[in-house]
């Protein structure tokens, strides 16, 4: 029965979740976050354009908390905005953004949008990034497209802090998948050696004394300590 119970509740979370992302839109938020506390249910959204969700007098805000209590029978719904400050290192956003532009322009367009949003987001200070395309572009058949620049891990600890998402992009030809990945400018990488003066002049300092061991030192030879 726990068992049970724990799927309903998630399946309801997740369409919560969906919910509001179709009431806002595609491209205006980036993740949806569900707090539980005895004073009523905390939803942060994440998003970079705070104005539009908020609404003049925050007239959205009240339409959204009122949808969300009357469909999902929340007693006392709060919605809190987190500002994205730097959208171009958001993986979701960046998803959105290009999947717009493929619906806009068409797939045809996909390697100049996609080779855009690649360098939009090296500069704004992302270690790696990798974007994959896949769906009908440009032929009949499907096929995948990856576009990758810097240096971004796949397995280990430290593929954890990389930020990926998804989204699709309903065009005439077809749907299109579009996968971001980015690796952020303030990952901690564990395998990452910073090269500095300090490790320089120590590395300096260990081949000045491996060389100073390997040669050898003044003694007496044979002949030598014979004559004495």
């Amino acid at each position: 029965m726990e068992e049970k119970k724990t799927v309903k509740f998630k399946k309801e979370e997740f369409s919560m979740k969906e919910k509001i992302k179709n009431e806002i839109g595609k491209g205006k938020l980036s993740k949806v976050k569900i707090e539980y506390a005895p004073v009523g249910e905390r939803i942060i959204i994440s998003t970079n354009k705070p104005g539009l969700i908020i609404g003049r007098g925050g007239e959205k805000i009240e339409q959204l908390t009122e949808i969300l209590r009357k469909k999902f029978k929340l007693e006392n719904p709060h919605v809190e905005i987190d500002e994205i400050k730097n959208p171009d290192l958001d993986a979701q956003l960046v998803a959105d953004d290009l999947a717009l532009g493929l619906e806009r322009f068409g797939p045809l367009k996909f390697k100049s949008l996609a080779y855009r949003a690649l360098q939009r987001v090296m500069k704004a200070g992302a270690l790696g990034t990798e974007i994959r395309l896949t769906g009908k572009i440009p032929s009949a058949r499907a096929k995948s497209w990856r576009f990758a620049q810097g240096y971004l891990k796949k397995t280990g600890d430290s593929a954890k802090v990389v930020d990926r998402a998804q989204s699709i992009a309903h065009t005439k030809p077809g749907v299109v998948g579009v996968k971001v990945s980015i690796l952020p400018p303030d990952a901690i990488m564990k395998d990452r050696i910073k090269i500095d003066d300090k490790l320089i002049g120590k590395l300096i300092s260990n081949i000045e004394k491996d060389e100073t061991e390997k040669i050898p030192k003044k003694g007496k030879t044979k002949k030598q300590k014979g004559k004495n």
